[in-house]
């Protein structure tokens, strides 16, 4: 179980239970997906050493910690009990002298990056939303194209509440262990000026700062209605926040025309675990209420999903139980799959076959999806 991270990508890994050779088999993990399913008890010390391997090497708590003398945080669901001196599993909220205490991410401080996006430009759901697909026009945007000729402040937060070996956007590891660089709620909001057409929040992942999310958009939207002019407010997240943090913000992006995206990384809670080193259904659960607030503004949608195809984790099972979740919540939530870039500790993994994709693709609308497309089709294979 203590073996290396390799970046040979096409070579075969071997399955550490049922000796498997795969160019689909990830070698950091070390269990091939079957063995995860159908032997999850037997895989699951490989899984948890892999995680606590990497986690270890970016400076990280090696879990969600369980001290039975801690004081919980319910911030996620991860519902770390955090002991005195230790920090939770998002590397932002410690205890210190027996109370929780969060370093980053309160009303007040954000940790995070930013940068100007022109619109339209390619977020996950640009299709269905307003600023890059013309949604709602001209109550939600400004031309039947989008914000053509505006901005997305894109809003990049240094920390996360799972632990995905895949992850493609990992830089944030080097925030929350550098503590910097650190924001205020009001200058962020000095950022979405009268160039910018919505802001979006994403990382990393919003969740592991939502006190600061609510506060920043809050302080957008209030300078955007004083002066009359249009700005949506988005989130992309693994959707693990506690339920009044999600609520508090998708009533701002609601109002504003945004929208709530959620990586719903898989189905199955053991490729859950060991993909993303977490055991809690929080996601699912909170995008059950999200589907609910969605039919309350049709003409632009409020709740939209991705997954990323991770090859041979990520498999015909697990898209038509992901779709046939979402269809039933509410047929009309657009979905992206989106094709796999071999990335972090998951380098040696192959990219998404184009077959593959597109026989997900029928799996969706065979489910009953109306909202359904790939993403990042120039990554197929």
């Amino acid at each position: 179980m203590d073996g290396f991270f390799t970046t040979r990508r096409g070579y075969k890994s071997r399955c550490q239970l049922c000796d498997l050779e795969a160019n689909y088999i990830s070698e950091a993990l070390g269990v091939c997906p079957t063995c995860v399913r159908e032997h999850f008890d037997e895989a699951k010390p490989y899984l948890s050493a892999a995680h606590a391997r990497v986690r270890r090497k970016h400076g990280l708590p090696p879990e969600p910690p369980r001290d039975g003398s801690g004081v919980e945080c319910n911030d996620c669901g991860n519902r770390c009990r955090i002991s005195v001196g230790r920090k939770g599993l998002c590397g932002v909220v410690e205890n210190l002298e027996g109370k929780l205490v969060r370093r980053f991410g309160t009303p007040e401080k954000g940790l995070l990056t930013w940068y100007y996006d022109p619109l339209p430009t390619n977020c996950v759901p640009a299709d269905f939303c307003a600023g890059s697909g013309g949604a709602g026009y001209p109550k939600w945007c400004r031309t039947p194209q989008g914000d053509i000729g505006y901005f997305n402040l894109s809003i990049f937060l240094g920390s996360c509440t799972y632990n995905c070996l895949y992850c493609q956007n990992y830089g944030y590891h080097e925030l929350t262990v550098a503590g910097f660089p650190t924001i205020s709620a009001g200058q962020l909001a000095e950022k979405a000026d009268e160039r910018v057409g919505c802001a979006c929040y994403f990382g990393g992942d919003p969740s592991s700062q939502m006190p600061f999310v609510i506060a920043s958009a809050r302080v957008m939207r209030e300078a955007a209605e004083k002066e009359g002019r249009l700005l949506r407010v988005c989130l992309e997240t693994n959707l693990s926040m506690n339920r009044s943090s999600l609520e508090k913000f998708t009533e701002l992006s609601l109002v504003s025309g945004g929208g709530v995206k959620a990586d719903l990384k898989c189905w199955s809670p053991e490729i859950l675990y060991a993909l993303s080193g977490v055991d809690h259904r929080a996601a699912y659960d909170n995008f059950s209420w999200l589907a609910r607030q969605h039919s309350r503004r049709p003409e632009v949608p409020l709740a939209r999903a991705s997954t990323l195809l991770v090859p041979g984790y990520v498999d015909d099972e697990e898209i038509r139980s992901l779709a046939s979740f979402i269809a039933d919540l509410d047929s009309t939530i657009p979905y992206s799959l989106l094709a796999f870039h071999p990335l972090h500790h998951m380098e040696d993994m192959p990219f998404t076959k184009k077959e593959d994709a597109e026989r997900f693709l029928e799996i969706c609308r065979e489910e009953g999806l109306q909202k359904v497309r790939i993403g990042n089709p120039w990554l197929l294979v």
